[in-house]
């Protein structure tokens, strides 16, 4: 792939009951760029990353990731290039060993058996869990499970990195390493969080979601400092930017 680009144009998405998801979205992300996205919950920031990666199909609109438009053909191309850590670690996690897990999507990619064990540990190493290896994984702490998860798709070397709500139900040490950690990616990254003071640690353009459409698309800090925009949004000042004029 040789732009690692994702593009949205007029992406449109409405749920059967007649809710609209997204509405008439455009934005495009270029390589190496770490991106934010914000809003209140509803706001359609999980139904835009469905979308990136293939889940839920546009009512209307298109989406280009890299060198191919995202349809039916070029589906398993694009789901090569990108990986996505879900909200919730048990939607992510299924197999005996955490072993087994890291190792299912090089299986599934075609991967030598040669290789695939020294690439599991390598991507354990990186998130500092490789003396899990053998372990259950739903007998994992939350922190744990969110490296393990992690793990999984870095192992495949994606080159877009997508996460939803990564730091959610984390304790204050295990954040500091989930942001460490995403510091010395240099994945094109692209982020759904309500955690604006990690939002503004990580990424320096955040696009910010409301009612399914795009209403900000900026420089992190600027929009951070937006007191009218974070309340039409839903969003607070992140805590280390409260007080600062």
């Amino acid at each position: 792939m040789s732009h690692h680009i994702v593009q949205a144009d007029n992406l449109h998405y409405i749920y059967p009951d007649g809710t609209i998801g997204l509405d008439e979205i455009s934005f495009k992300i270029h390589h190496g760029e770490s991106v934010a996205l914000v809003g209140s919950n509803g706001a359609g920031k999980s139904t835009l990353l469905l979308h990136l990666i293939g889940c839920l199909t546009p009512t209307k609109g298109d989406i280009r990731i890299g060198d191919y438009p995202l349809n039916k053909k070029n589906l398993k191309a694009v789901r090569r290039s990108t990986g996505m850590v879900f909200q919730d670690p048990d939607d992510q996690l299924f197999m005996p060993t955490v072993f087994d897990d890291v190792a299912f999507g090089l299986i599934n990619f075609g991967v030598p058996e040669s290789e695939i064990e020294n690439q599991v540990m390598k991507a354990l190493e990186i998130v500092g869990v490789p003396h899990l290896s053998k372990r259950s994984p739903h007998k994992l702490s939350g922190g744990e499970k969110r490296a393990v998860a992690i793990a999984t798709v870095i192992a495949t070397m994606p080159d877009i990195l997508i996460m939803d709500e990564p730091s959610s139900n984390l304790d204050p040490a295990s954040r500091r390493r989930l942001i460490n950690l995403l510091k010395t990616f240099t994945h094109t990254k692209i982020i759904a969080t309500h955690d604006l003071d990690m939002a503004l640690e990580i990424c320096e353009r955040t696009i910010v979601l409301n009612k399914g459409g795009i209403i900000a698309d900026g420089n992190t800090k600027e929009l951070f400092h937006n007191e009218k925009l974070l309340l039409e949004s839903g969003l607070e000042k992140p805590l280390t930017m409260q007080g600062l004029r």
